[in-house]
């Protein structure tokens, strides 16, 4: 029973750094400046990053790497719309 709710929270932890990783990419094309752009840049990629880790250890393989794959594109994105 607690590795069952332990299970849950880590999921909805997962939930949330990537709700949490989407928003801050969203914000990313809001910012009005390089340095907020990079700011949110920068809090995606950790949000995405936790993510990740859970859905390892989670052993939830394809959703680690389809979080890879979003990770990948919000990078390209970044470097080809933001970076100097």
């Amino acid at each position: 029973m607690n590795d069952d709710r332990e299970r849950q929270t880590r999921l909805a932890s997962l939930a949330h750094c990537k709700g949490l990783g989407e928003k801050v990419y969203d914000d990313m094309y809001e910012a009005h400046s390089f340095s907020q752009a990079s700011g949110c840049y920068s809090d995606a990629k950790e949000f995405f990053y936790e993510a990740i880790r859970l859905a390892d250890e989670l052993g939830l393989t394809e959703e680690a790497n389809s979080l890879g794959k979003r990770l990948d594109h919000i990078k390209g994105v970044f470097r080809s719309q933001f970076a100097q």
